[in-house]
């Protein structure tokens, strides 16, 4: 299909206009959140995105998406982060979604991609394991088959909201024999289903979204497994390349700039931005953000002309989350010892009291300590260059 030539100057406009109408300030406030972010203030989010129609960019037409050309999703994403919306849980709409539209059978796709589309229901991710993060492939939850049905046992770890979930899809093991990546299935689970328990993780911004998820003997019925019994690694390594390419952050990276400049302003009645040491750091990552972004437009422009630059996103993954990492160190400096109070009820937004600093202050450690973890979730960054080597390189 050909798709027609866009104005994008009248495009971006559209956007930001439905953005300034729709972005209201309890929403601005709830997206500080992140994955954090309550149920009831993200769903709010989702629908009226889904009620424009805006919902889902990357998805066919035919199963609800914009028919927006890669430019169009590039923007609309870039204005979204430009503007400080709520986090649209990645789970559905940008993982299994695909996966399901894409692998799944015409049953998988009535039962599960409407409440996907219109955020009725929840997806969490059950990959890693303990013991086997980065080298997923280990995972040792298994499945046995018994008639219709398989039984679930194992455990997943740092499961984001899965105590949010309606449905978690999962990696599993339905065979011992050969190749660690050649007995893994592709399981869709109902999180109500008797046997499975999940503990909290407060993580180390002091904020629950993180999961420990037990399954003991889980029956899982066999309509539910997307594609080919012990092909779930094909399936996996689809889902990964949607997420590490969104794991960048460019434009969210482009706020924490402009921010930056902004605090470096007010800081010491306006000291810090004479920091010559200071300001040149902030330079230096700018500069890198800049090289990032012409990175991200060369595999834009490879999309606009059919082309998949795979295994090549490895390289947005580990330059975009070493840059935010960087922007969200220089933003603590920043903010000095204002840094140093580390109030829950601040940072989750559950509190009326004037915080102990300015607003900007209040979350620089939070963000700063779970922004460590950037270059470790969607695959670390060592892994990644391995993929790079290898993959890209030939080596």
């Amino acid at each position: 299909m050909t798709i027609p030539a866009v104005n994008t100057d009248a495009f971006r406009r559209e956007v930001r206009d439905f953005l300034a109408d729709a972005l209201t300030t309890e929403l601005r406030k709830a997206a500080e959140l992140g994955f954090g972010i309550h149920r009831e203030a993200g769903a709010a989010w989702h629908r009226k995105l889904y009620e424009r129609g805006w919902v889902a960019p990357e998805w066919p037409v035919a199963f609800g998406g914009t028919g927006w050309s890669a430019t169009q999703q590039h923007i609309f994403a870039e204005e979204c982060a430009l503007a400080g919306t709520p986090m649209l849980m990645p789970f559905g709409l940008g993982m299994v979604g695909p996966v399901i539209y894409t692998f799944g059978t015409e049953a998988q796709q009535a039962q599960h991609l409407p409440g996907i589309l219109d955020g009725s229901v929840w997806w969490c991710q059950g990959y890693s394991e303990p013991g086997s993060g980065s080298d997923l492939a280990s995972l040792n939850t298994t499945a046995k088959r018994d008639g219709d049905e398989y039984v679930v046992n194992g455990q997943k770890i740092w499961t984001t909201n899965a105590h949010k979930a309606d449905w978690i899809f999962a990696l599993v093991r339905t065979n011992a024999d050969g190749k660690p990546q050649q007995g893994i299935s592709f399981l869709l689970i109902d999180m109500q289903t008797p046997g499975i328990e999940v503990k909290p993780i407060v993580s180390i911004d002091g904020l629950h979204h993180l999961n420990e998820v037990y399954f003991t003997d889980v029956r899982v019925p066999v309509s539910n497994r997307i594609g080919e019994e012990n092909k779930g690694w094909t399936y996996a390594k689809f889902l990964l390349g949607h997420e590490r390419t969104g794991i960048a952050g460019v434009a969210g990276s482009k706020r924490a700039v402009t921010a930056l400049k902004a605090i470096s302003q007010q800081e010491n009645a306006g000291a810090l931005a004479e920091d010559q040491a200071f300001m040149s750091r902030l330079a230096v990552t700018e500069v890198k953000l800049a090289a990032l972004a012409q990175t991200e437009a060369r595999m834009l422009a490879a999309l606009e002309a059919g082309n998949n630059p795979g295994d090549a996103s490895s390289t947005l993954k580990i330059l975009g989350t070493e840059i935010q990492q960087e922007l969200q160190t220089l933003r603590v400096e920043a903010v000095q010892y204002y840094a140093l109070p580390f109030e829950l009820s601040q940072i989750r937004g559950e509190s009326n009291a004037n915080p102990p600093g300015p607003d900007y202050a209040v979350s620089a450690v939070a963000d700063y300590n779970f922004g460590r973890a950037a270059s470790i979730y969607g695959g670390s960054n060592e892994i990644q260059r391995n993929v790079i080597a290898k993959a890209v390189l030939g080596l």
